[in-house]
């Protein structure tokens, strides 16, 4: 839809300007993603400029790398806001796409976890790097960290995932009341497992001292942990929406493009959870 056809219909123009020659089926083109990811990779040059600017011998002024980091988180929350509401909201009353709109939209979605699946490699490759060094790792003493909270988190993640699946079966069947049910229990169960990682990272940081300054381990741990928590938080919003409609009674057997797209993304990350529990909570108790 053109600028003008959406004048004519009373349409939003809460986006940036499309591209007109965006080839069919994959909807309008947008500069919001491109936005997001400009403020994601923001995050690493803030994290890299407060690395340089503390220590013995500061290369920058200390006030550098925090001041590039919450600029990045804003115009990271913005290009999310206008993804979001460019994807699900803008048109949200025109219910679910089909052919080769959908096709197109669950190859997106496995291109973005490619893209997301690079990203935490890169940071568990940081993580191995530590981990075949001297261990336990210089710059402070660990917490213990493989506690009975973290294998509970871990269950209620996994649980999620199933009753996710369930409710995407239960509509496949048309079973729309079964789909609410068990949709709202996912998103239910998201909001714990964020609420149990508040609750751990409270616990190290003021029951047991451990911060981010507490050596080259920490800053793996609360970095991976921190940005799957950030997944997570995406994942639930996600599925808030997708419940919303749920109650509009927008989806049916035939049309549920974005209960499949958002089931891959929170199977990918609870998948990313439990490899990241077996790696950073489990491989930190191991000694050679």
């Amino acid at each position: 839809m053109s600028v003008d056809e959406a004048d004519e219909h009373g349409g939003h123009h809460h986006h940036l300007p499309a591209v007109e020659d965006w080839p069919r089926g994959f909807g309008e083109a947008s500069w919001w993603p491109f936005i997001t990811a400009l403020g994601g990779a923001g995050f690493y040059i803030g994290a890299a400029l407060f690395v340089l600017g503390n220590g013995s011998e500061p290369l920058i002024d200390p006030i550098v790398g925090p001041a590039v980091f919450v600029g990045s988180t804003v115009v990271f929350l913005a290009g999310l806001y206008g993804w979001l509401y460019h994807a699900f909201i803008v048109n949200f009353w025109e219910g679910e796409p089909e052919g080769t709109s959908a096709r197109g939209l669950r190859l997106a979605m496995l291109l973005f976890l490619g893209s997301e699946l690079s990203t935490f490699g890169a940071g568990f490759v940081y993580y191995f790097f530590i981990r075949a060094g001297t261990w336990p790792p210089t710059g402070g003493e660990l917490p213990h960290l493989l506690s009975s909270l973290v294998l509970i988190n871990t269950a209620i993640l996994v649980v999620s995932s199933f009753t996710l699946h369930y409710a995407h079966i239960a509509l496949l069947n048309g079973k729309r009341g079964r789909f609410k049910g068990l949709l709202a229990a996912t998103l239910v169960l998201g909001i714990i497992f964020l609420g149990g990682q508040v609750l751990e990272y409270y616990e190290f940081i003021v029951g047991e001292g451990f911060t981010l300054q507490q050596g080259i381990y920490a800053s793996a741990f609360f970095g991976l942990t921190g940005l799957h928590g950030l997944h997570v938080t995406l994942g639930a919003v996600l599925i808030a929406i997708v419940f919303i409609r749920a109650l509009y009674g927008q989806y049916s057997p035939e049309r549920h493009t974005s209960v499949s797209t958002v089931s891959m993304y929170w199977h990918f990350v609870d998948a990313v959870w439990i490899f990241l529990v077996v790696v950073l909570y489990v491989g930190a108790e191991i000694t050679f």
